[in-house]
């Protein structure tokens, strides 16, 4: 179930890379994230209360699903967006995968876990390996004052969503419905948005083009609704470090599909990237099998 539960985690992410390509354009950006949030809120309100699964939460819950609403369903993705116009997506990538070492840094500052050998190693392996894969457009950044503001935007919005990651554990300690919080924490998210975008006097305008609207409904549908709720339960089973580890796997994905339709071609450094990475995935989720002794072992031992 655990590796069922990664693989549709990082299929599903993997794929919204090309999705929030499709919605850059003359939409701002605080725009596109409210109208993905709003709807992907809507419906699974709607399929939850319609199918009596909708649970109630108490206010101290709300303030908990609010504050998730702010760090993964609206600003952490407002700062991405807001980097896009200062770095390239590679290096957006790279730092992304900067939420493996911010939850299990930040597992240790709240809930006080342990720091496992073998998480730690194969993080490490992770990063190597994505630097190695984006190693041409790492190489290629120029680290002069808009570059620098891209990587804070894109830090910021990865610390935004690692601390979402330890509220949505804070939620299951305590038995909490993730398809309920969720709902609720899309929706406070979409209503930050809501609030910037009055603020700031942009448009609700959309682009009424099948490219736009058919990769808002995907961002909305499959990569909000499903993949959220996919990604927290695998919070819940294996921990919030461990299941960051997808993110490493992501950009594997996109480039995957570039491979496909955009004719991308593997360099020597990124095929050791992938390498690395698939290490790296190997090392988290085997275990070694106990040694069994048997009865006569055990008495001369």
């Amino acid at each position: 179930m655990n590796a069922t539960l990664y693989a549709a985690t990082v299929l599903i992410w993997g794929t919204t890379w090309i999705a929030i390509a499709m919605q850059s354009g003359p939409v701002p950006s605080a725009v596109s994230v409210f109208y993905r949030f709003a709807l992907a809120s809507l419906l699974l309100l709607a399929v939850l209360f319609v199918t009596g699964r909708l649970r109630r939460i108490e206010a101290r819950d709300h303030l908990f699903c609010l504050l998730q609403g702010l760090c993964v369903f609206s600003f952490n993705f407002y700062c991405f967006y807001s980097a896009n116009a200062y770095i390239n997506s590679g290096l957006e990538a790279v730092l992304f995968s900067m939420a493996t070492l911010f939850n299990a840094i930040n597992g240790v500052l709240f809930f006080g876990q342990r720091l496992e050998a073998r998480l730690v190693r194969a993080n490490l392996l992770g990063l190597v390996g994505i630097v190695c894969l984006f190693w041409h457009d790492l190489s290629a950044a120029h680290l002069g004052r808009e570059t620098l503001i891209g990587i804070a935007l894109c830090l910021l919005g990865t610390y935004g969503f690692s601390l979402g990651n330890m509220i949505s554990v804070r939620h299951q300690a305590r038995r909490l419905d993730v398809l309920s919080t969720n709902a609720y924490a899309m929706g406070y998210g979409a209503m930050a948005m809501l609030l910037l975008v009055w603020w700031r006097g942009d448009s609700f305008a959309l682009l009424w083009t099948p490219a736009y609207i058919s990769s808002l409904l995907y961002l909305a549908v499959i990569g909000s609704v499903v993949g959220f709720a996919v990604y927290f339960a695998l919070i819940g089973r294996i921990g919030a470090g461990p299941a960051a580890y997808a993110t490493v796997l992501f950009p594997l994905i996109a480039l995957g599909m570039s491979t496909l339709f955009e004719g991308y071609r593997w360099s020597g450094m990124a095929v050791v990237g992938l390498v690395l990475i698939l290490c790296g995935n190997l090392l988290l989720f085997h275990r070694p099998r106990p040694v069994v002794t048997s009865p006569a072992q055990a008495e001369r031992v």
